[in-house]
């Protein structure tokens, strides 16, 4: 294949901007889809997908198309993630393009997504394409989206393309424009050094792990050894595929071209994205920059409903892990939840959707404990590590500081909720960095701990915006905090599973809280049943749920009042008994209380 020819290029967009419906009709205008073939979301192929309207995975297709010219272009399409969570994978996507479709919904206007997949794609040095979609809708204003990405990005307005994905109106135009402004690929196909970036992996239940890579110089030929850089792993290359639209075998992948490398590998533990893949025979000296470690950031328990849930629960894990080598799980058991797992994940929404593929492909019943973040423990003697669940806090004693991290949160708004946002953020605890104002909408941006954002903050932002505002995050570093451990005592037994890592300023309102939200739950018993929030040995929060009273005078029909005080008393020694012996059942409802704290 001629590289000046080829065009590597991906779309970005905040989520629910029309990503997957542009990458649908680019596939049909080049013709890659045959008429049966046509489905919404097309490149979207689980089922969750689907449903929610959101990419998880990014996918990748090769298009032929011939323009104005007379010439025919191949066109390799990458659509990546559009939320938060999976902006490591967009940034490994944008490394294998020379070019970027920027998607931005015509009514909207630029949202902080948006922002950031622009800014990672200018950081990269592509080529972009700005297009305002959705100019079908009524309240679409294109001129106007197109003055805020020259306003907010620094891209021309006129070289805005107006579309409409759902109808395919423009969609030529983009195409034509993808030839003349994408450049094509410029690594040597002939270079002594072989390298290709890793930017997606799978596992395929035949052929093993399946490595999607862009060769960025020389060539990969089937049957050669390959090495893998990061973990200097051997295997030899068993097939290579391309994808228009489906998987098709080819002998070799030169420089410029993306495709699959099949190496019989049984682990995609074995395969990091980012990662560099050169030949053994002739290893390249460097690695392609950018790779790192994907790191969990917030942590949660997962346990199953029944007892005899734990195996089919492990098993679900192992195989989930094939496919999803970002997320982490090792065993934990709670004296409330029994044995469970776990689970590090990017983010909640990443959370959110394994459980969901947990329930739904496995068939489980899951209890899912209150999200919580990474933080870094310094004890007195200078010794630091990290720790993710309040169990693994070290005794006060032993505890000089504590570190929580840090993000950098983008806001964006429409100027009339400009307050409610800041006082979201005051409350999170969180430190203006500055504002600036774009036309209507507003952007904002504050140092937050990552803590205060994991469970609601994007619902919060949401509902506060009437569903306009939208956010985007960084992660800067870790800072010290006066963080202290939360601990629910009922009747005097400490549960573990609701224990919380709170900062000392919210602990008293947090244990209240929790307190009287776990009341609702626990089923009255024959005896009182106090519930307490401790910070260590003091009691900071209480309140009690009161016993049922059975009626023992009931039998009682004469007779001096000395023959009910002596059923009374014997009915006070029993329930004294009783509370000396009896546990409490806390239901699975109670535990997904610390969820819904603040929800009111």
């Amino acid at each position: 294949m001629d590289p000046k020819r080829l065009r590597n290029f991906c779309i970005i967009a905040h989520i629910d901007h029309g990503k997957s419906t542009l990458a649908d009709r680019l596939l049909e205008e080049t013709g890659t889809l045959i008429g049966r073939e046509k489905k919404a979301q097309f490149l979207d192929k689980m089922e969750l997908e689907q449903e929610r309207g959101i990419t998880i995975k990014a996918q990748t297709a090769r298009m032929k198309f011939t323009a104005r010219d007379g010439v025919e272009y191949t066109l390799n399409l990458i659509d990546t993630p559009g939320h938060v969570d999976f902006s490591y994978e967009v940034s490994r996507a944008l490394q294998a393009c020379e070019g970027a479709i920027l998607v931005v919904d015509a009514s909207q206007g630029i949202e902080a997504q948006t922002l950031a997949n622009a800014y990672l794609a200018l950081d990269a040095n592509l080529a972009i394409v700005p297009v305002a979609n959705k100019i079908d809708l009524p309240a679409a204003d294109a001129d106007r989206a197109a003055q805020e990405i020259e306003d907010v990005i620094g891209l021309e307005a006129e070289s805005v393309l107006p579309i409409s994905a759902k109808t395919g109106q423009g969609i030529r135009e983009v195409l034509e424009r993808i030839v003349e402004v994408v450049p094509p690929p410029i690594g040597d196909p002939e270079a002594r050094h072989t390298r290709a970036l890793i930017f997606d992996a799978w596992f395929d239940p035949y052929m093993g792990v399946a490595i999607l890579v862009r060769v960025k110089e020389g060539r990969l030929r089937k049957g050669d050894m390959a090495l893998l850089m990061a973990d200097k792993i051997e295997h030899e290359i068993a097939e290579l595929d391309v994808i228009d639209p489906h998987p098709r075998k080819v002998d070799e992948l030169a420089a410029g071209e993306v495709g699959i490398v099949f190496c019989g590998m049984k682990s995609l533990a074995e395969v990091h994205i980012g990662d560099t893949v050169t030949l053994a025979k002739a290893p390249a000296p460097t690695a392609l920059p950018g790779f790192r470690e994907v790191k969990p950031m917030v942590f949660m328990g997962l346990y199953p409903i029944e007892a005899d849930g734990y195996a089919p629960l492990k098993a679900a894990l192992e195989k989930l892990r094939i496919n999803d080598s970002s997320f982490r799980y090792e065993p934990e058991s709670s004296a409330a939840l029994g044995f469970g797992f776990r689970c590090g994940f990017l983010g909640f929404l990443h959370g959110e959707i394994i459980q969901e593929r947990l329930e739904r492909e496995y068939n489980l019943s899951l209890i899912t404990t209150a999200p919580t973040v990474r933080y870094r423990v310094v004890k007195t003697d200078g010794e630091s590590f990290e720790i993710e669940s309040p169990a693994a806090l070290p005794d006060p004693g032993l505890l000089d500081r504590v570190e929580e991290p840090v993000i950098l949160a983008t806001i964006h708004t429409p100027n009339e909720y400009v307050g409610p946002i800041m006082a979201l953020c005051q409350d999170r605890r969180g430190v203006q960095r500055d504002m600036s104002v774009h036309g209507a909408r507003v952007q904002i941006r504050y140092e937050l701990p990552l803590a205060e954002v994991v469970n609601d903050f994007h619902d919060k932002i949401k509902s506060l915006t009437r569903g306009y505002g939208s956010y985007d995050y960084d992660l800067i570093g870790y800072q010290r905090a006066d963080l202290i451990k939360l601990d629910i005592l009922v009747n005097g037994d400490g549960v573990d599973a609701l224990s919380l890592i709170v900062h000392r300023d919210k602990s008293q309102t947090r244990g209240a809280e929790l307190a009287s939200k776990l009341k609702e739950f626990i089923p009255r018993q024959q005896y009182e049943v106090a519930i307490q929030a401790a910070i260590g040995a003091k009691i900071i929060a209480r309140t009690t749920v009161k016993a049922l009273r059975k009626n023992v005078t009931a039998k009682c029909y004469g007779g001096d009042i000395t023959r009910k005080r002596k059923l009374l008393e014997k009915q006070k020694e029993g329930k004294k008994r009783m509370k000396r012996v009896g546990s409490v059942e806390i239901p699975q409802e109670a535990f997904l209380a610390a969820l819904r704290l603040g929800d009111e």
